[in-house]
């Protein structure tokens, strides 16, 4: 019977930071919305799995220019 007095204080402090927790997950969002990490499987984001595939935010229009700080591979004719 003395350890009664050990177990049900220490049940009760279990009671109290599994309410506290499951408080805290319920008031910072943890269980807002429940549908879409399940169908997030069904999502097709492999893109950037897929080696040698084009960038396709660049537009066939407008190629990318090159940047200032990379050498030209063109040779200056005044250079012998």
């Amino acid at each position: 019977m003395d350890i009664l007095l050990l177990l049900i204080p220490v049940s009760l402090l279990l009671l109290l930071v599994g309410g506290g927790l499951f408080w805290w997950t319920v008031n910072s969002g943890q269980y807002d919305d429940l549908d879409s990490p399940a169908q997030r499987i069904l999502f097709d984001d492999d893109s950037d799995m897929v080696p040698d595939r084009p960038d396709r935010s660049r537009s066939r229009n407008h190629p990318a220019k090159p940047s200032e700080s990379e050498p030209s591979n063109q040779q200056d004719s005044s250079t012998p």
